[in-house]
């Protein structure tokens, strides 16, 4: 088994699935591809193909090939999510014969609300598993059950990454503040142990960097765990961070293994 030291970094990226109306985002976005291409940064992300994760993943993939993208989305996304055309027909032709295998094995009808729990079973056995799909522009591509699967399942591909794997955060809306958010909670807990980089670009961040230097003020968070969360203010700063990144020594020491 390979060492983590001679593993690539593995990076995982949040952002929006929109390109928002400040143009500054989307070439962030297309310049962190080119940052992660020419330091052979493997690049995990939330599976989206509009917006900055759009660009973000089509970018990288057409500078390194689509094995260097790691996309991970919930099913229910997949719904509604361009591109995901085979995916949804194989879903629909997966339920239809779930469903046939299940009005198969039901039993007579009987009272009302009996046909309920065939129902329930079609949709468990539909939405529990994970299942992933081949290369396209976009990488590789893994559907999950849910968000909360999407975000542990981030967490340990880039934990199994090289020196310099890390999380970084673009400009995004309550999914993106709420993903890098856990992450740095999960730091001071001592889950994981990685760098977590706030890309301010166009001083998009400003406003959370300000609380974060209240709540220090405030004594909500440590002074130390205070500089959990990075602030690169251009993308050039992102990797250098990642890769100097030192843990707090505020951070909790807690066993997760047990």
């Amino acid at each position: 088994m390979a060492s983590r030291e001679s593993k690539p970094p593995v990076v995982c990226v949040f952002c929006g699935s929109v390109e928002g109306n400040n143009p500054i985002h989307i070439e962030t976005a297309r310049r962190l591809a080119h940052i992660f291409h020419e330091n052979n940064i493997q690049l995990v992300y939330g599976g989206g193909t509009k917006g900055l994760m759009g660009e973000i993943a089509r970018t990288l993939v057409s500078l390194s090939g689509p094995k260097a993208v790691h996309g991970i989305i919930p099913r229910a996304l997949v719904r509604i999510e361009p591109g995901y055309d085979s995916a949804r027909k194989q879903e629909n032709e997966e339920e239809d014969e779930a469903a046939a295998a299940a009005a198969a094995a039901a039993p007579t009808p009987g009272p009302a609300g009996a046909g309920k729990e065939a129902e329930r079973i079609v949709i468990s056995s539909s939405s529990s598993s994970s299942s992933s799909l081949g290369e396209s522009e976009y990488g590789v591509t893994t559907i999950v059950a849910d968000m909360h699967t999407r975000k542990r399942l981030m967490a340990e591909k880039v934990c199994e990454g090289g020196p310099g794997s890390g999380f970084v955060a673009l400009a995004g809306g309550f999914g993106t503040i709420e993903e890098v958010m856990e992450m740095t909670t999960w730091n001071q807990l001592g889950i994981h142990h990685l760098g977590v980089v706030l890309l301010n670009a166009g001083g998009y961040w400003d406003g959370l960097l300000a609380w974060v230097r209240n709540a220090v003020a405030e004594g909500y968070i440590g002074k130390g765990n205070g500089g959990i969360l990075v602030e690169a203010k251009d993308v050039d700063e992102v990797w250098p961070k990642l890769v100097q990144y030192q843990v707090s020594s505020e951070r909790m020491e807690l066993n997760w293994e047990k």
